[in-house]
């Protein structure tokens, strides 16, 4: 199999792989393990002599919850230490199988296939998991690299417009994030949601080779990892006081934009740099899924504001964004928790959620 190329990483060396027919050519592996799957690719799977186990492809997959099922689940099909757990799906079922990978036993291999367009370019690498508890999104996980990550671009025949958007939306943002070269690189793939899967190939590939920096110069999230975040204290926000009809990929666009609306205010400007094109870009992007302005319009803002205050990244004494500076470059900023910070905060998300809703 061809490998894109390989990731250092604390627990050592893993292989990103990438071809179109990964998923078939790997089903005899799979045979003597484990089998996460969403429910659509289990169903696919089904009476290929997989030990399966089906999981919905939605934010209560990730709950600390449902984790405790599947862990059952796995003993029952008689995982063991030396068991092998494969992970077929998007960002959910990746956060879902990481993290019970990386707590069966005390730890077990795996190997992730993403199944979007946004698993393929952005969540399939770093190692992280991500798990939700009550209403608090994403606050508790582990890091535990995968043995390989295989990517089969044709799996995107099958996405609809709106998981198109959102993985193009990552893949703007991991490449923005590593500099207006890299940036021009991704836009000149004219990415839009009605390439074909072949077109994708090079995006993932460039928006993998992007993101690769950043978790190999600081893989546990303590300095330039911490970049990537931009857009995502908005979004997270914006997800879940939409009740989760906003997807994560979505979210983190308008969460951009919220971000730079942010950017602007403290600067007393327009940032430079490719900010404009980033903005436009996006724009065009998230306007091309129809039933972002009704998802916007039912968001109770003030529902937003108490998640986005609560955000796992703060300080008790100090908001932390990714913001841009004056020449467009992505910065981590700490805003202290003032009455005139939540007006500028705020105002950010209103007048950007303002110019989404026709």
């Amino acid at each position: 199999m061809p490998a894109l190329f390989e990731i250092s990483s604390a627990a050592g060396r893993y292989t990103v792989e990438q071809e179109h027919g990964l998923l078939a050519r790997s089903l005899p592996e799979m045979a003597g393990g484990v089998v996460i799957a969403d429910e659509y690719f289990a169903a696919r799977l089904a009476g290929q002599g997989l030990n399966l186990i089906a999981l919905p492809a939605t934010e209560q997959s990730k709950s600390l919850d449902a984790i405790g099922d599947v862990i059952i689940r796995m003993r029952g099909l008689g995982a063991t230490r030396g068991s092998h757990l494969w992970a077929i799906g998007g960002g959910a079922i990746q956060d879902a199988a990481a993290f019970v990978a990386s707590v069966y036993m005390r730890g077990i291999a795996w190997t992730y296939l993403p199944t979007t367009l946004l698993g393929m370019v952005d969540s399939c690498i770093g190692g992280k998991s991500s798990i939700n508890v009550g209403a608090y999104k994403n606050i508790v996980g582990t890091f535990h690299v995968p043995r390989t990550v295989r990517i089969d671009a044709g799996l995107t025949a099958s996405l609809s417009t709106e998981q198109r958007v959102a993985g193009l939306v990552e893949a703007a943002k991991i490449t923005y994030c590593r500099g207006d070269d890299v940036f021009a690189q991704y836009l000149a793939q004219s990415p839009a949601p009605s390439l074909s899967p072949e077109a994708f190939g090079p995006i993932i590939a460039l928006s993998l080779g992007a993101k690769k920096w950043f978790i190999e110069i600081d893989e546990f999230d303590r300095k330039e990892r911490l970049l990537l975040n931009f857009g995502h204290t908005f979004g997270h926000a914006l997800e879940g006081a939409s009740h989760y009809r906003l997807s994560h990929g979505i979210g983190v666009g308008v969460g951009v934009l919220c971000a730079l609306t942010l950017s602007r205010a403290l600067l007393g400007g327009e940032p430079g740099g490719a900010t404009a094109a980033l903005e436009a870009h996006l724009r065009a992007l998230l306007g091309a899924f129809d039933a972002l302005p009704a998802i916007l319009r039912d968001i109770d803002v003030a529902e937003a504001w108490d998640r986005l205050k609560a955000d796992k990244k703060h300080e008790a004494a100090h908001y932390r964004f990714v913001t841009l500076d004056a020449a467009g470059r992505v910065e981590l900023i700490r805003l202290p928790r003032e009455p005139g910070t939540d007006r500028m905060v705020l105002s950010a998300l209103h007048d950007t959620l303002a110019s989404l809703i026709p």
